[in-house]
C-alpha cells in the first residue's frame, strides 16, 4: 500500500503543459480520491489526492494504474453488431435500431420473462450503473433478474431485510472509533473492504491497535490482513455460521449479555437464546477444528470491549450458511450492546438517502414471492440464483429465457459451470451486452454497446456511499471530453431504456425527465418530504446540470438528509465531510413490528441444517478462492501494470498436504469437483492450513473470440468451473464458492 503512486513506465512526471483534474477511483469499493495528470486528453499519472475528504491521499496499485486502464487499447471504441455469425462495428443509430426491432417483439410475443437481466459487479462503480437499471427493469417487467450479488453479498442483503425490514439497511462497523473488531472471512488488506467502504482499510486497522484495541481475524488462510491481528483463528472453512452461534450461546449461558438502549427495540431475544442453546463451543469445537475454550475467549473479550464490532464478508457469505452467518454477525452486534452505537457497528446515511423520517412500523421484508421456472429457486431481493441462469435458457417451455441484456457482468467467468453457460448462450435468440470489452461473455452478443473509458465519464457512488464509515459526499465531473464517436454511458443506457421500452427515437432525456416527474409527485405528496405541497413543476425547474444524470443526482441530494445541491458538491471538488456515523434506530427500522425482529421465521426454518452441520466433517480437501490487491474480480487482467508480483493464478496447498500428494512446488496438479476439472500449478505455502486449498477467481481467460491481449497471455483457470450450480445457500440464493470438496491429482 501506498499514499502516492509511484514512479514507473506507466507514469509519467508532470510537464508544465500538463493540467490535472480530480476523480473518484472506480475500481473498488474504498472509493479513494484521485488527483489525475493529463497530457491533452491521455491521463499519463494517477496519485492520490490529499485534500480528499474522505480518503487523504491514499492510493493503491489499482488506482495507480487509471491511466493505464483508462488507455487500454483493447476497449472498444464503437457499437458492434452481429451479422453472419460475425460482430462487426456498426453506428450507434444502427446498433440501438437492432436491440428496438428484437426485444419488443420477443416481449410481445412471449410475455416479459422471456427477456432476462444479468448486473454485474462494475454497476455499483459507476453514475450510470447506479441510476438506470432500475427504470430498465421496471420498463421490461421481467422477473429474471440475475446479478453478482448472489455470488458474492445477497445473505447480507436478506439477513438485513429479515432482521430491520430493508434489505440495504446494513450496518457497517466504526473503524474510526471501535476498540474490539472481530473479523470473518474478509481480507480487507487486499480486497480494500466490501460492504464497509473505507479508504486505507490497513491503516485503519493498524490505527486500531495503536490505540490499545484488539483485533481478531477468523480465516482458513494467513492472508496479510490475519499477519496483522492479535489472534488468527484458522477455522475450517464454511463453519462460520457454527462458530458465531457458538458466540451467542456463551454470551447467554454466561449473562453477557447487555442490549443498552437497543433493549426496547429487539423483539425475540430469549427465542434466540433457545434457539442457540445447542450450539455449545464444546459442540462446535471439532466441526470448526478449533478449540472450546479460545471459543469461550472470543466471547468473553468481546462482551467485555468497551466497544466493538463484528464484520463478515464474502467468505463467511458464500458458503452452505451464507444467510445464518450474516444474520449471527448482526446478532453479536445486538447481544453485545454495539449495534447502533459510537465504535461498533451503525447505519450509514448517505446524501442521496431519503430525509429522516418518524420511526414507524414499515412493510417489512418477504422472501420467495416468486420462484424460479426450472429449479423452483424462490426469489431473494427481486432475483433469481445466476447459478440458475443456464437452466432458464436452455430449458424449453413457457417463459423461457430467449433473449439476455448483460450490463457489465462477465458470468461465464464469475458463475458457476461457466462451459454450460457458455453453451447456453450460443442457444439464446438475441443478447445485448454493454461492456468496454470483448469478453468471454460479450463475445456471444449480437449488440455490444461500449461505454467510455472512465476519465471521460462523471463519478458519483450512489451505493458506496450507503456503506461509508464516515458519512460525506464526492462528485467529479468527467476529466476529459467526451471522445468523437463515443456516446456517455448515461445515455447508453436511457437509449437501451427506450430501445426495449417501445419508445425507441424518443430523445434519452425523456428517461430522465420521467423518473424526475415521477419522483417529485411522490415527493411533493409524502408528508414527511421536505418538499411536501409543493409544485413538482416548480421543483423541477429548479434541478442544475448539464445532462439529465446530473439534474437526477441534484433532485436526490435536495431530497436527501443534508439539504445539499450538486451546485454546492461542485463548489467543493474535494468533498464534504457529512460527519461521523450516528444512532439511527428506530428510524431505520422498517419491519412489521417496528422492532428488530431477532428471530425471523426464515431463519427458524433454516436452523435444523445448521444444527445437522455439527456432524458433519469433510473427508479431504476443500477449496477456499482469495483476492489479490492488485484484482478485481476479472476486470483487471488486461491492465500490464497489475499482472506482477504475486497476483497469480496458482493453488495454494499447506506443505503437509503436498507431501502427502506427491505434490512439487511449480508442479501442475488437477483439481476435480462437482462441476468438472482444471488444472493449475501448484504454490506450496503455510499461509494456508492444512486440508484446504485456494485458488483465485476471475481467470479463465482462455476462450476463443475475446479481444482482451494482456489476459490472454497468462489466461489462468476458472475455479468456478470446478462447480455445477447444486450448492446454494437456500435462503438467498448465493453459490457456493468456498468450502466445497476438491480432489487434487498430480499430472507427470
Amino acid at each position: 500500500m501506498f499514499r502516492t503512486a509511484p514512479d514507473s513506465s506507466t507514469t509519467s512526471p508532470p510537464t508544465a503543459g500538463d493540467r490535472t483534474a480530480l476523480r473518484i477511483c472506480p475500481l473498488c469499493e474504498a472509493t479513494c480520491g484521485l488527483t489525475l495528470t493529463i497530457e491533452g486528453t491521455r491521463v499519463t499519472r494517477a496519485r492520490g489526492d490529499r485534500d480528499d475528504v474522505f480518503s487523504e491521499g491514499f492510493i493503491c496499485p489499482k488506482g495507480a494504474s487509471f491511466g493505464e486502464l483508462d488507455a487500454d487499447p483493447d476497449r472498444l471504441r464503437t457499437p458492434l453488431v452481429r451479422e453472419n455469425g460475425r460482430l462487426r462495428e456498426a453506428s450507434w443509430e444502427e446498433a440501438f435500431g437492432l436491440v428496438a426491432s428484437r426485444i419488443r417483439p420477443l416481449v410481445e410475443e412471449h410475455g416479459p420473462n422471456a427477456v432476462g437481466v444479468v448486473l454485474g459487479n462494475p454497476n455499483v462503480h459507476t453514475m450510470a450503473g447506479g441510476l438506470y437499471p432500475p427504470v430498465l427493469l421496471s420498463t421490461l417487467g421481467t422477473r429474471n433478474i440475475f446479478s453478482a450479488s448472489t455470488l458474492d453479498q445477497m445473505p447480507k442483503h436478506v439477513s438485513s431485510g429479515l432482521l430491520y425490514g430493508s434489505a440495504v439497511a446494513i450496518p457497517v462497523p466504526d473503524l474510526h472509533r471501535t476498540g474490539h473488531l472481530l473479523l470473518l472471512g474478509a481480507n480487507p488488506l487486499e480486497s480494500n473492504g466490501s460492504l464497509c467502504t473505507a479508504p486505507d482499510f490497513p491503516g485503519k486497522l493498524k490505527a486500531l491497535r495503536r490505540r490499545g484495541g484488539t483485533l481478531t481475524v477468523v480465516d482458513p488462510r494467513r492472508t496479510r490482513t490475519a499477519r496483522l491481528a492479535d489472534r488468527h483463528v484458522a477455522i475450517r472453512p464454511g463453519t462460520d455460521a457454527l462458530l458465531l452461534a457458538a458466540l451467542v450461546q456463551v454470551l447467554f449461558e454466561e449473562r453477557l449479555t447487555d442490549l443498552g438502549a437497543l433493549a426496547e427495540h429487539v423483539a425475540q431475544l430469549g427465542d434466540v437464546e433457545s434457539a442457540t442453546r445447542d450450539f455449545t463451543p464444546e459442540a462446535v469445537a471439532a466441526a470448526c477444528d478449533m478449540d472450546a475454550e479460545e471459543i469461550r475467549t472470543i466471547a468473553r473479550e468481546l462482551a467485555a470491549a468497551p466497544s466493538a464490532a463484528v464484520y463478515g464478508r464474502i467468505g463467511s457469505c458464500t458458503v452452505e450458511h451464507g444467510t445464518l452467518a450474516s444474520w449471527l454477525v448482526d446478532v453479536l452486534n445486538i447481544l453485545t450492546g454495539n449495534l447502533d452505537r459510537p465504535g461498533g457497528a451503525l447505519f450509514p446515511l448517505a446524501a442521496t438517502d431519503k430525509a429522516p423520517r418518524p420511526a414507524a412500523p414499515g412493510k417489512g421484508f418477504a422472501l420467495g414471492r416468486w420462484s424460479s421456472r426450472v429449479g423452483g429457486h424462490p426469489e431473494a431481493k427481486g432475483e433469481l440464483p445466476i447459478a440458475a441462469l443456464a437452466e432458464e435458457i436452455e430449458t424449453p417451455g413457457d417463459g423461457r429465457i430467449r433473449a439476455l441484456l448483460v450490463i457489465a457482468a462477465n458470468p461465464v467467468l464469475s458463475a458457476p459451470d461457466g462451459d454450460r453457460l457458455d453453451r447456453a448462450l450460443s442457444d439464446l435468440d438475441f443478447m445485448v451486452s454493454i461492456d468496454p470489452y470483448l469478453n468471454e461473455t460479450s463475445r456471444h452478443a449480437d449488440v455490444v454497446l461500449p461505454p467510455p473509458p472512465p476519465s471521460q465519464s462523471a463519478h458519483f457512488d450512489f451505493a458506496f456511499n450507503a456503506l461509508a464509515v464516515r458519512n460525506q459526499v464526492r462528485y467529479a465531473p468527467a476529466a476529459v471530453p467526451l471522445e468523437s464517436g463515443r456516446m456517455d454511458e448515461c445515455e447508453i443506457h436511457a437509449r437501451l431504456i427506450l430501445a426495449v421500452g417501445g419508445m425507441h427515437g424518443a430523445e434519452p432525456s425523456a428517461v430522465d425527465d420521467m423518473v424526475i416527474q415521477g419522483s417529485l409527485a411522490k415527493a411533493v405528496a409524502d408528508p414527511h418530504s421536505p418538499v411536501h405541497g409543493q409544485d413538482p413543476a416548480e421543483l423541477a425547474a429548479e434541478l442544475t446540470g448539464s445532462s439529465g444524470a446530473e439534474r437526477r443526482l441534484d433532485m436526490m441530494l435536495r431530497l436527501g438528509p443534508y439539504e445539499l445541491t450538486l451546485a454546492k458538491l461542485l463548489e467543493n471538488p474535494h468533498g464534504i465531510d457529512l460527519g461521523p456515523l450516528q444512532p439511527r434506530i428506530p428510524q431505520v427500522l422498517r419491519t412489521r413490528s417496528g422492532r428488530i425482529e431477532l428471530l425471523p421465521a426464515p431463519i427458524v426454518a433454516d436452523l435444523p441444517r445448521l444444527r445437522s452441520a455439527l456432524d458433519s466433517r469433510p473427508d479431504g480437501l476443500v477449496l477456499v478462492g482469495r483476492r489479490h490487491l492488485r484484482s478485481n474480480n476479472s476486470w483487471l487482467h488486461n491492465v500490464p501494470a497489475l499482472g506482477g508480483g504475486s497476483n497469480r493464478c496458482t493453488l495454494h496447498v499447506h506443505p503437509e498436504d503436498a507431501a502427502r500428494l506427491g505434490l512439487t512446488d511449480g508442479a501442475t496438479v488437477a483439481i476435480t469437483a462437482d462441476g468438472g476439472r482444471v488444472e493449475a500449478p501448484v504454490e506450496i505455502t503455510d499461509d494456508i492450513r492444512p486440508g484446504v486449498v485456494s485458488l483465485p477467481h476471475g481467470w479463465g481467460h482462455d476462450r476463443p473470440g475475446t479481444r482482451l491481449s494482456v489476459a490472454a497471455t497468462r489466461p489462468g483457470v476458472n475455479v468456478n468451473q470446478l462447480l455445477d450450480g447444486s450448492r446454494l445457500d437456500p435462503l438467498s440464493g448465493t453459490a457456493v464458492l468456498n468450502g466445497f470438496p476438491v480432489e487434487l491429482t498430480p499430472i507427470r
